[in-house]
C-alpha cells in the first residue's frame, strides 16, 4: 500500500503507461503483422489482389497504432484497478482508525 501511495501518480502519466504498457502491445501486434505476411503464401488471391494495393506504410504504421492502443488500454485498466483496491484499503484502514 506504501508503495502505491508513493508511486500512484507517477503511473497514471501517459509516457510511463506507454513504456510499461508497450511490450503488452507489440506482442498484440506482431502476431496480426505476421499473419498479414504469411496470409501471402496460404491465399493465393488475395496475395494477387493485395499486392496490387498494397501500401506497407499503413501497414506499419496500423501496427504502430494497435501496439499503443492495447499498451495504454492495458496499462491504464490495471492502473484504475490498482487504485480502486487502494482507495478501498485506505478506507477500511481509515474505519478501523475511527
Amino acid at each position: 500500500m506504501a508503495y502505491w501511495e508513493q508511486n500512484r501518480l507517477k503511473q497514471k502519466r501517459f509516457l510511463t503507461q506507454l513504456t510499461y504498457g508497450l511490450p503488452i502491445g507489440v506482442i498484440f501486434a506482431i502476431p496480426i503483422l505476421v499473419n498479414f505476411l504469411l496470409g501471402r503464401f496460404w491465399y493465393k488471391r488475395a496475395d494477387a489482389v493485395g499486392l496490387s494495393q498494397f501500401n506497407p506504410t499503413i501497414l506499419i504504421v496500423a501496427v504502430i497504432l494497435i501496439a499503443v492502443f492495447v499498451a495504454i488500454l492495458n496499462r491504464r485498466f490495471k492502473w484504475e484497478k490498482f487504485e480502486h483496491e487502494y482507495q478501498r484499503l485506505l478506507a477500511k484502514s481509515k474505519d478501523r482508525n475511527h
